[in-house]
């Protein structure tokens, strides 16, 4: 039954967060925010449930997993940055990056820039692809961390927050994270066309003014 593999599942993750605890946490989200695809929801949410059963505190979870996914994001931010844009459409392939999702992730950045960096994180399927476009533009490093810790954050935040409230009852994270990815994709929506609108009022009062 895939409900008694999706418990089993949960049940492995909790117990892999325990044992490793938060070099666990930091390691894993790293792991995930690099092309390799570990999911966040088998990390973040078993670590707010540890946090509601006492074994972890929320804030410190929250911090080693944000720390853990810019860490993994500076990793393909570099990787990116010395290799270039023809060698990661030649071989993404061969790990876990193919060619049309390097070209959509180097889309939504070229559109969006620093704030596609910070919604980037929020949106599964882009979170760990768009430092890649990041490296090759050769993105301002500070501005780079700076954005994906904010993005990484929230998706941090928002994860642990999940796993606390439902707590023993973990298989109710499955159906409530599917709200939550759209509630997010959304959110982004609204950030990114407020931004553009915001741009360009800016740019109109420039040009008025000369």
């Amino acid at each position: 039954m895939i409900t008694d593999w999706v418990t089993q599942l949960l049940e492995w993750s909790v117990r892999l967060v325990e044992t490793t605890g938060y070099s666990g946490v930091l390691l894993l989200m790293l792991i995930e925010s690099t092309v390799f695809p570990f999911p966040s929801e088998l990390v973040l949410p078993q670590a707010g449930y540890l946090a509601q059963q006492g074994k972890m505190n929320v804030l410190a979870a929250v911090a080693v997993g944000t720390i853990g996914s810019c860490l993994g994001a500076l990793i393909n931010y570099a990787f990116a940055y010395y290799v270039g844009r023809p060698f990661l459409l030649r071989y993404g392939h061969y790990f876990f990056c193919p060619r049309d999702k390097f070209e959509k992730a180097e889309i939504f950045f070229r559109q969006h820039g620093e704030i596609g960096t910070f919604t980037g994180r929020l949106i599964p399927g882009v979170r760990h692809l768009i430092s890649l476009p990041a490296g090759v533009a050769r993105m301002k490093l500070g501005h780079f961390i700076g954005f994906t810790a904010l993005g990484a954050g929230l998706w941090c935040v928002v994860l642990v927050a999940l796993g606390y409230w439902v707590g023993a009852e973990r298989e109710r994270i499955a159906p409530y994270y599917h709200h939550i990815v759209l509630g997010m994709a959304a959110f982004c929506v609204v950030l990114i066309g407020g931004y553009i609108m915001w741009h360009r009022g800016r740019k109109q009062a420039v040009s008025s003014k000369q």
